[in-house]
């Protein structure tokens, strides 16, 4: 119920993202959506999960992001992994086109969001990681587990 209220704040965020990739630069972009996809976004009920955004014929767009049907819009409901037209200003545009082409980068969606009542995707231009750059990454985080529970335990 407070949800609804709420004209900003994170829809949900995709974590696997930062694990799997090197995030080099972020950027904001708007999103098309129909009627019952912004209810259903209101209602908490997007995934952004094996997501990726992809630039062509001067357009981008966004692949595979799941947004659940509305319960209250019968018939007229939506495609819940339908592709959605991304808004970026040309520039942009023509600069992650070049980016993506040259140097093998990727557009991966890290989080879905309002901002004044409107529905944003926060983009991110990432290399992926190598699977002995993912096992360092584990090893660090349950070596810094470890401590904190050793300096826990002393107090």
């Amino acid at each position: 119920m407070g949800r609804e209220k709420d004209k900003d704040g994170i829809i949900c965020v995709n974590r696997k993202a930062r694990f799997n990739f090197t995030i080099e630069e972020t950027f904001e972009a708007g999103l098309v959506l129909v009627g019952s996809e912004v209810k259903s976004l209101r209602a908490g009920k997007g995934n952004l999960v094996d997501s990726y955004g992809r630039i062509g014929k001067g357009e981008a767009f966004l692949f595979n992001a799941h947004i659940s049907p509305y319960a209250a819009a019968s018939g007229l409901n939506h495609e819940p992994t339908r592709s959605r037209k991304l808004l970026l200003h040309k520039r942009e545009i023509q600069r992650l086109t070049g980016k993506v082409k040259e140097r093998g980068l990727t557009l991966v969606p890290l989080k879905l969001y309002f901002k004044n009542g409107r529905v944003k995707v926060e983009l991110a231009l990432a290399r992926g990681k190598k699977v002995h750059d993912k096992r360092e990454v584990l090893r660090r985080k349950a070596a810094q587990r470890e401590v904190e529970r050793t300096l826990k335990s002393r107090r």
